[in-house]
């Protein structure tokens, strides 16, 4: 059973948040993500959140981002790399979308440049339309 009514009493907390964190692209972050519909990405646990990935930041309040996930996936819809030591990540690129700051919670690492370039590589030849 989705859980949409306690996401809304969350995104109405996220929504009045003042503290925006300052993010810079290749950072991750905890981020109250929700809770979707269908194959959409969900967050977890009481804030809804998981780890998201800047991977370009619009400006001071929004950035394009890409969901990860612990458990590895195959395919060109996905990218594994590892954030922390002996911890695969994996990148839902299908799942990219546009995020605001107020969703961010805490920074948890930063991918490295030349996998966050790889990363970038095949999420443009993914969105090659």
């Amino acid at each position: 059973m989705k859980k949409f009514d306690e996401w809304n009493e969350v995104k109405k907390q996220v929504d009045t948040r003042s503290n925006i964190i300052q993010f810079k692209e290749r950072e991750v972050y905890w981020a109250s993500v929700g809770e979707n519909v269908g194959f959409e990405q969900n967050g977890k646990g009481v804030d809804f959140a998981r780890p998201v990935l800047v991977i370009k930041k619009l400006n001071k309040n929004l950035f394009f981002g890409v969901p990860l996930s612990t458990q590895s996936r195959m395919g060109s819809f996905f990218f594994e790399f590892e954030l922390l030591p002996n911890q695969k990540s994996t990148a839902l690129l299908v799942q990219a979308k546009v995020y605001d700051a107020k969703r961010l919670a805490k920074k948890i690492g930063m991918i490295k440049e030349e996998e966050f370039k790889l990363l970038k590589d095949n999420l443009k030849n993914l969105l090659d339309f």
